[in-house]
């Protein structure tokens, strides 16, 4: 019997019981649908692993379950609300878009930030490097090349950013011409 058909018989055997148990715990049709295609999935992955066949259906169950919990605790931690609802929370975002900055002033507040930053900066966004070979070509960890682009990306905002609501004739707007 083809894997495929073996997998055919084992959803038609199981297909039923598995959604009414995932239904009895979500309660909703959809995610009981959901719950049970996700049961079906991991099988498909990992179910080689089951030697005896008579534990077929309680792993499946398990399984069920387990990701039944473990999809209910991300709701728990990350409840989904509304967008009008969260809106009052929300930060306020400046006006300032990439379309408004010109390739001088970019390459200018790229120029003023500390090497580190701007080598990373450069590699990732002028040359096209990976995370990897950025590493590999400044000889430093993985995890400082995120670090550095990040915060990198942060002071570039500030530098392209701040000086544009500042309003003429300010401090703030003599300095960045300078």
């Amino acid at each position: 019997m083809s894997q495929e058909t073996e997998f055919q018989r084992l959803v038609d055997q199981h297909y039923s019981s598995l959604y009414r148990f995932a239904f009895s715990l979500t309660r909703q049709e959809s995610d009981a649908c959901d719950l049970t295609q996700e049961t079906f999935y991991i099988w498909a992955r990992k179910g080689h692993q089951v030697r005896d066949e008579r534990k077929v259906k309680s792993w499946l169950f398990t399984t069920l379950h387990r990701e039944y919990l473990q999809k209910h605790r991300r709701i728990s931690r990350f409840p989904e609300i509304e967008l009008t609802a969260a809106e009052p929370e929300l930060p306020e975002i400046s006006a300032a878009t990439p379309e408004r900055f010109d390739r001088e002033s970019v390459l200018g507040a790229l120029g003023k930030l500390d090497q580190n930053f701007r080598s990373v900066l450069a590699l990732f966004y002028l040359e096209d490097y990976s995370y990897p070979e950025i590493a590999e070509v400044l000889n430093i960890p993985l995890g400082t090349v995120k670090s550095r682009i990040s915060r990198g990306i942060a002071q570039l905002q500030v530098l392209l950013i701040e000086p544009q609501l500042a309003p003429v004739g300010t401090e703030a707007t003599e300095v960045s011409r300078g």
